[in-house]
């Protein structure tokens, strides 16, 4: 007796004895799906594929239907298929067919296949050469379907966002969940509603993750808020092309005052990377070569554009990089000496302009044309350290007390360490960042700010001269952006013209700077002649001798003595603690009244 019969009488048996069989499965496997639900299946997940087949199998349904039951619609079904094709043809844009190509294309579908319906209505649809038509010239009409590239872009985009649950939970963001997906012309965008207690600086930093799982080459994926900035959602693009592969050439100046954000170059959704410089220090930094000099010609041909700023402007380089500028720059400093006085100025103009906010009531300074801002642009700040290092404190003094007073520093620098960028406060202060391609890693840091990196600020991985990142207090997510491009022509036409509408700086700095350099007449009959012990500690006894009563500025007392500010605080602090010297606000000093 065979196996298969003992089984069935000992099966028979139990049925007898009143007992059912039983399967015991141990262990969590599903029952094998039928071949019936294995076809729908793949049916269903190739249905963009598989559409003319299946518009050929309604078609020829409809016609056989449409024949037995009313012969007598045919000329309805034409006149339909007429106007809808009419109708796809010419407002076919919108229902989202964009290009004149697609819109023509699905005139033709409709009006073939329209065609095709009546004539099967009126005649039957075995009625030669009808089924040979269809086939045929379904076959046709299927080729350009098959290979039009957004429909093979939106079949791919459709099923990753059906297998996303299974990318979150391998790149560890599970319970999120995608709601809505746009292909456009550089890749895609989908937006995402995130798990409690998932937020978007945890999508930023597996962002690596992200496109292992999606299978897309490095740097194709941005995240960025939805525009509703909710804290539980977030927008994911996904590029098949480089938008910012090509030079954007310069549009023109993007504002006319320094109150309006400027706009430095356009983000890969061709949004304007638009930020504010008023009362806002800004540090450029990066590599040779990565776009910095063409970042900084963005901001000049915009800044002289504007008929509310004085420009002052340091080019260590002997002028090379900002020299074309030089009939829009108020003040151009090309050696470290130069540079010196400059800074100085500076803190004179600041220090003045403080005295008059305060003596009429005021708190902020406001630019106009008669009262404008002063913009210190410092290029390869690096090299202004090393070559006048007792600017430092001038810098350091400007960066901490230059915001009221419409006293901006931009300074550009390829790598911005604790050694070029002098005392802490001027990198501190620093509310704009742009960050073109850096070198390695921990320079992201340097530029952006500790832990910027770790957030998903990858300068680093910018691949062309003229990418940015940008930081700022609109702007605090990573979005890559591509800086307008100005050739020499565009840079000595833009000067030439903007020439002409520079301002020149207030009467208040004005004055202050003219009595600065300028000794008092009760210092003329007292020589200055420095002593042979100790030259700057005489000359600042005989300039605080000669101070009027409200004494003498910090600026103009170094200008006298050529003391650094520390050391000249120093001196000061030792001789008002023996009573030689008082100070009579802040920053002004004078001898005191028995000293003289």
């Amino acid at each position: 007796m065979s196996r298969t019969r003992q089984m069935g009488r000992h099966a028979h048996k139990m049925r007898r004895n009143g007992l059912q069989p039983m399967v015991i499965i141990d262990r969590n496997d599903q029952f094998p799906d039928v071949a019936a639900v294995l076809v729908a299946r793949a049916l269903w997940r190739y249905r963009s594929e598989l559409a003319p087949v299946y518009l050929v199998a309604v078609l020829a349904i409809s016609g056989a239907v449409l024949h037995l039951a009313h012969p007598e619609w045919w000329p309805w079904l034409l006149s339909l298929a007429t106007v809808a094709a009419w109708a796809l043809a010419l407002f076919g844009e919108r229902i989202g067919l964009v290009r004149r190509i697609e819109r023509l294309y699905a005139a033709t579908v409709t009006m073939a296949g329209g065609g095709w319906l009546s004539a099967a209505t009126a005649l039957g649809v075995t009625f030669r050469p009808l089924p040979l038509l269809l086939v045929g010239g379904g076959f046709m009409l299927a080729v350009p379907w098959w290979a039009h590239r957004r429909r093979r872009a939106r079949v791919r985009v459709d099923r990753q966002i059906a297998a996303w649950p299974e990318i979150a939970q391998s790149v560890g963001l599970a319970g999120s969940r995608a709601q809505s997906a746009v292909v456009d012309v550089w890749g895609w965008r989908a937006r995402f509603a995130l798990a409690r207690g998932q937020t978007i600086q945890d999508v930023i930093g597996k962002v690596p993750a992200i496109e292992s799982a999606l299978g897309t080459f490095r740097g194709a994926v941005r995240v960025s808020p939805t525009r509703d900035d909710k804290a539980n959602r977030f927008e994911l693009r996904v590029l098949d092309t480089d938008p910012h592969a090509d030079a954007i050439p310069w549009p023109g100046p993007s504002v006319s005052s320094i109150t309006e954000p400027i706009d430095l170059g356009p983000f890969e959704d061709a949004t304007g990377a638009r930020v504010l410089l008023l009362r806002r220090h800004g540090l450029i930094g990066g590599v040779a070569g990565s776009g910095k000099s063409g970042g900084i010609n963005v901001l000049m041909g915009n800044l002289s554009a504007c008929r509310d700023v004085v420009i002052w402007a340091i080019d260590l380089k002997r002028g090379m990089e900002l020299q074309p500028w030089a009939s829009c720059i108020d003040r151009l400093a090309t050696t470290p000496e130069q540079a010196r006085a400059m800074l100085r100025d500076a803190v004179t103009v600041l220090e003045a302009r403080a005295e008059w906010l305060t003596a009429n009531g005021r708190r902020v300074w406001d630019p106009t044309p008669e009262f404008p801002a002063l913009v210190i642009i410092v290029d390869e700040y690096a090299e202004l350290a090393d070559d006048a290092p007792d600017a430092a404190g001038d810098t350091d003094s400007i960066a901490r007390r230059g915001r009221a007073v419409a006293v901006t520093l931009i300074a550009a620098t390829q790598r911005p360490t604790q050694k070029a960028m002098g005392k802490g406060a001027v990198r501190s202060q620093m509310d704009v960042r742009v960050s073109f391609r850096v070198r390695e890693r921990k320079d992201v840091d340097l530029i952006l700010g500790q832990g910027m990196l770790n957030a998903g600020w990858h300068a680093h991985t910018l691949n062309a001269p003229g990418k940015f990142l940008l930081s700022a207090p609109e702007h605090d997510t990573p979005r890559r952006g591509r800086a307008y491009l100005l050739t020499d022509a565009a840079v000595a036409d833009t000067a030439e013209r903007h020439a002409a509408i520079r301002p020149a700086l207030d009467e208040v700095s004005r004055r202050a700077l003219d009595e600065a350099r300028t000794v008092p007449v009760a210092e003329a009959s007292i020589p200055v002649t420095p002593s042979r012990d100790d030259p700057a500690e005489n000359a600042l006894r005989k300039a605080l001798d000669g101070a009027p009563d409200e004494g003498l500025p910090i600026a103009h007392l170094m200008m006298l003595t050529q003391l650094s500010r520390p050391t000249l605080y120093r001196r000061l602090a030792e001789l008002v603690k023996t009573g030689h010297a008082v100070q009579v606000g802040r920053g002004r000093y004078k001898a005191s009244d028995h000293a003289r």
